[in-house]
């Protein structure tokens, strides 16, 4: 069975052009055109992906992105106008997976679907790691610290993934790009930051003073290997 998308965006004019393209490239697609539909659509169709505009009218897609990400791990492309980073990192900090900015291509947005749903099905290789109270079951992909469990993203699993099976070693934001998705990608290297913003918000018991992902100033990011 062919994917399905789901384009949420208030011109009729974007909807049509992404749905040429998509369904060209063999998608299904499945459009809204404001926020409530959207999200409505999003529990009654569980689609594979969601290009989702920020400007919207009633629920913005800022909140409608909150609201999925309380529910689902689907992944979420967002599609806006604005250009400032502002925005971008708050909608990768809310759950994001990737960003396209107007105007675009229609061959990038069947790219970047193409590059995220790829990335989604992609699992780390099997395993369990156990470093200080984490328990990190990379098979089973899940988390837990001192025997609670700890609910992460997809992306959050696969960067904490990445970064624990090398310990001490310090990666910089351009190689976990790289890594998350799965080939030279050029990308938004603070994209990352919000990410790890995420991750230590979840994993650590204090995010101000990180234990377990740390900070390597001017270079990037590793974990603690003396935790």
């Amino acid at each position: 069975m062919n994917e399905l998308i789901l384009v949420v965006d208030d011109e009729t004019r974007i909807i049509k052009l992404a749905r040429d393209y998509l369904e060209r490239a063999g998608f299904q697609v499945l459009s809204a055109g404001d926020g409530n539909t959207a999200l409505a659509a999003a529990r009654r169709e569980r689609p594979d992906l969601i290009v989702l505009d920020l400007l919207l009218p009633g629920m913005d897609g800022l909140d409608v992105c909150r609201a999925i990400r309380r529910e689902s791990d689907v992944p979420i492309i967002m599609l806006t106008a604005r250009v400032e980073e502002t925005d971008r990192l708050v909608g990768l900090e809310l759950g994001a997976d990737d960003y396209i900015t107007k105007p675009f291509s229609p061959r990038e947005l069947v790219a970047r679907v193409r590059t995220v749903l790829r990335r989604a099905r992609h699992s780390p290789p099997p395993g369990l790691l156990r470093v200080a109270d984490l328990e990190i079951d990379l098979d089973g992909r899940r988390l837990s610290r001192a025997g609670e469990t700890i609910q992460l993203s997809r992306i959050e699993f696969n960067l904490l993934a990445i970064l624990a099976q090398h310990p001490g070693q310090t990666f910089t934001r351009a190689q976990l790009l790289d890594r998350l998705h799965g080939f030279a990608y050029d990308g938004f290297d603070r994209s990352i930051d919000a990410h790890i913003k995420n991750l230590r918000r979840k994993l650590e018991p204090d995010p101000s003073l990180p234990r377990y992902v740390l900070t390597v100033y001017g270079v990037g990011y590793k974990f603690n290997d003396e935790p």
